[in-house]
């Protein structure tokens, strides 16, 4: 029986930081998906990778990504990327969220960056902080890669949110807008839902819970 939903932030309560990606590389003349393909490059050992789990600090970071994004044809610093990140928060995601915790418990799942803004790992202005402050804090757990030291799609921090909510991985499940940060909660033996639009996931959500979401 489900006892708790999992979620991921960015992608699911916030529109995709890929959309951000897409429109500075149609704006710099850089091919689409370019800085997608450069975070997916030694994924577990990059400037990326080592940024979430602080192992690098900001300044490093701005010169690894620049040094990194170079070697691929186009240099963006770090710090340029870490202002893409910021989305617009999604509605109708809150109010599931919402009507979810009055019945189970939950926990956020972030990959963040620490010292880039007062949300998840994002870069804001003063009122879109608050606002995400405040979807945050409707969390029972927050479970943060920059705070914990590592990262999605390592199986400590799904393990980490399920001890912190005293439930098995099985009494879960888990939402995120990318297939590898699901495969690893799967193995685990939670429920998982890839967030490919508010309406696909929030119904599938609905027929595993069994409640009306929207």
């Amino acid at each position: 029986m489900i006892k708790a939903v999992l979620w991921d932030f960015g992608g699911v309560f916030t529109t995709s930081p890929f959309e951000s990606f897409n429109r500075y590389e149609k704006q710099h003349n850089i091919p689409k998906d370019f800085i997608r393909r450069v975070n997916a490059t030694n994924p577990d050992k990059n400037a990326w990778a080592r940024l979430e789990s602080s192992q690098v600090t900001l300044d490093e970071f701005d010169k690894e990504f620049a040094d990194e994004t170079c070697a691929q044809g186009y240099e963006i610093t770090g710090r340029q990327v870490i202002e893409l990140l910021s989305g617009d928060l999604k509605p109708e995601m809150v109010k599931a969220l919402k009507l979810i915790s009055s019945s189970y418990k939950t926990a956020c799942l972030t990959n963040n960056v620490k010292g880039a803004g007062e949300g998840p790992g994002m870069s804001q202005t003063t009122k879109k902080a608050e606002d995400v402050a405040n979807v945050m804090s409707l969390f029972d757990v927050v479970v943060e890669s920059s705070v914990v030291g590592y990262r999605k799609p390592d199986p400590r921090i799904y393990l980490t949110a399920c001890t912190e909510l005293n439930i098995e991985p099985e009494d879960a499940v888990f939402l995120d807008d990318l297939g590898i940060n699901l495969k690893p909660a799967r193995e685990l033996g939670m429920r998982t839902i890839k967030v490919l639009s508010s309406e696909q996931s929030l119904g599938e959500l609905e027929e595993i819970l069994g409640m009306t979401l929207r």
